[in-house]
């Protein structure tokens, strides 16, 4: 009964992930005039992304040409912009054997509103290409879904204020198109919100990644905007924080510093093709077009026809559940879920310890603090393991000094991908199976050896180091391996909440990804607890199962993007979110199979290593007299 209920969950959970990561389909050109269609942006993506077109190439120019046409028809009354270019575009032009001496030029129009005295919204993509690719997603799948919810918009009726179109110039060089408006053109003064478009791929779902500084009010609008677009949004107030941590930049970075609300919208999918010669109009998904453009559409639609727009407030904390409803609650809110988990929890430790009366090996509190070792254990070992394997791919990022290297490992991402995961479930599996099952030493060697190969391959990293020493050090400890069901399952719900609330009290925005989830498995603990203390029935081992299923489902479609967009450098992101799902299944581990879940476990670190070594003759680094210059 367990083994059947573990494997269904998982197969549920695992298949609502891989839906909820899906793109909308493409609409054709028979969609209604008020609706975007992806058919008719990529009339619009074939011209524009035919040839490579950087900055200062006669293709350069042949572009912003048919986009001041483009932009004329639509009623834009388009005008040039131009401005100067910093060092760093120019050295970069000069790297790509182009005219540094060129300025940045980019083309802005405006949609009359009914009332030109109230603060304008932007529509923002940047038009040049780098040097050798045709940027058919970035970012002219921008561009074009920007020209297409325009004629949208327009089909809609007036709005109540004025729409600027900014088409950028030169953010691939640094960002210089977006910076000369937004210090010098006469309408910066008239902006009041921004929607902008980018891409790092050429596929997957469109995430909005980036806000405005007091976010409130900016997703409440969001929130209702997206509603209406194709696919639903994808966005969480985790992704806002990492990326205001990082040192990219957008188009949108230059706004958001000066403190205007709006959003950053972007795919990440297919990362091949980020600045390569695959990203043609051929190779981009249209799916991930019809989403990006669809969300832009409504959420440009919505802030024109505001009453008001979004104000500087407090910050949300959000996430969207498997893409169909975006949740929402104030930062203090957090404490009360956390107080709300406690008292669940309570409950079933209570109903644990009465089962202890009636059965051996029943709950002590010993034992749960055994279980939160056994969390303990999981996290260090996946950080050390899943660095070794990731290595085995090839270098970390940040410590690549070639542009050409940095795109090979984007070329590496999904094997690298593949291969971590494998060696979170491995992990996971040995926890099920039980380190005594596995063997202690083995365990522990594992680690040993693991930490000493990222080491040669990586570097010599503190925190690794840390974890290696913890991980094995539990490994070998018997002492520190729950003896009871209750203590693995409350264990880890209190490891969860203990650092869910750590993270409430330093970073509320990212607090979500622990105290909801945490909260789920509370409140499946004490509903087990009522139905049946001892967990030997079918029905006192449903509510584990049904929480896997969803909660299990909205981990694995958060931990695609978020290792697209950290994962190659913090493969270990994925320890967490393995913990996550260790947690809604901890009671439904079979005893019975643990010698045969330790064998899986070792098939799929072999697989793992497999996987990552794989990357290196699927997607070869180029020879340096091939890729110089």
């Amino acid at each position: 009964m367990r083994l059947a209920l573990l494997l269904g969950s998982l197969a549920l959970a695992l298949f609502i992930g891989v839906i909820a990561l899906q793109t909308p389909s493409p609409r054709g050109p028979e969609t209604p005039a008020t609706a975007f269609s992806t058919a008719r942006a990529m009339t619009d993506v074939r011209i524009i992304a035919a040839k490579p077109h950087p900055l200062g190439t006669p293709e350069h120019e042949a572009v912003r040409g048919y986009l001041f046409g483009r932009m004329t028809a639509l009623g834009l009354s388009p005008s040039l912009h131009a401005g100067p270019l910093e060092d760093f575009a120019k050295a970069r032009l000069t790297k790509w054997g182009l005219d540094p001496s060129k300025p940045a030029i980019s083309l802005v129009g405006v949609l009359p509103g009914r009332d030109p005295t109230k603060p304008a919204v932007v529509l923002m993509a940047h038009y040049d290409s780098v040097a050798k690719s045709p940027g058919a997603a970035d970012d002219t799948a921008g561009v074009a879904a920007i020209l297409e919810a325009v004629r949208a918009i327009k089909a809609r009726g007036l709005a109540d204020r004025d729409l600027i179109v900014l088409l950028t110039d030169g953010e691939e060089l640094g960002l210089d198109g977006a910076r000369n408006f937004f210090t010098t053109h006469p309408l910066r003064d008239r902006v009041g919100a921004i929607v902008n478009l980018e891409a790092r791929g050429g596929g997957g779902r469109a995430m909005m990644f980036e806000t405005g500084p007091g976010n409130r009010q900016t997703i409440d609008l969001f929130t209702r905007a997206a509603a209406r677009a194709d696919g639903g949004a994808t966005s969480n107030s985790l992704a806002v924080l990492i990326y205001s941590l990082m040192p990219n930049g957008t188009d949108f970075t230059v706004p958001r510093k000066q403190g205007l609300p709006g959003i950053n919208l972007a795919f990440i999918g297919r990362p091949a093709q980020y600045h390569s010669p695959t990203s043609t109009p051929d190779a981009l998904d249209q799916g991930s077009v019809q989403h990006i453009g669809s969300q832009a559409l409504e959420a440009a639609d919505a802030l024109l026809r505001a009453p008001a727009l979004p104000a500087r407030g407090e910050s949300r904390v959000y996430a969207d559940v498997l893409d169909h409803l975006i949740v929402a609650h104030a930062p203090a809110t957090g404490w009360i879920l956390i107080g709300l988990t406690a008292a669940l929890f309570l409950f079933a430790v209570w109903g644990g310890r009465h089962a202890a009366s009636q059965v051996a090996g029943g709950l002590t509190v010993a034992d749960i603090g055994r279980g939160l070792l056994g969390g303990l254990w999981f996290l260090t070992t996946c950080l050390v393991l899943a660095q070794a394997v990731r290595l085995l791919a090839g270098p970390i990022a940040s410590r690549v000094t070639s542009a050409d290297t940095y795109y090979v490992l984007l070329r590496r991402l999904p094997w690298i991908e593949g291969g971590v995961a494998l060696t979170v479930l491995a992990v996971a599996l040995a926890a099920l199976a039980g380190r005594d099952v596995v063997g202690r030493r083995v365990l522990a060697g594992l680690v040993v050896g693991a930490a000493l190969l990222a080491t040669v391959m990586g570097g010599f990293i503190p925190v690794l180091i840390g974890a290696a020493v913890i991980a094995a050090g539990l490994s070998l400890w018997s002492q520190a391996a729950p003896r009871s069901v209750w203590g693995g399952w409350l264990g880890l719900i209190l490891l969860i909440g203990l650092l869910g609330a750590g993270a409430q009290a330093v970073a509320p925005e990212a607090a979500f990804l622990l105290t909801w989830p945490a909260l789920a498995a509370a409140a499946a603990a004490a509903l087990s607890a009522a139905i049946g203390a001892r967990l030997v029935s079918k029905a006192s081992l449903i509510p584990a199962a049904v929480v896997t299923v969803v909660g299990g489902g909205w981990i694995a479609s958060l931990a695609h993007p978020i290792f697209l967009g950290i994962g190659m450098d913090l493969p270990g992101v994925l320890a967490p979110l393995g913990l996550l799902i260790l947690m809604f299944v901890r009671p439904l581990a079979p005893p019975q199979v643990a010698r045969a879940l330790a064998g899986c476990a070792a098939a799929c670190l072999i697989f793992a290593c497999g996987v990552s070594m794989t990357a290196r003759f699927a997607e070869p680094a180029e020879p340096p007299a091939a890729s110089a210059g």
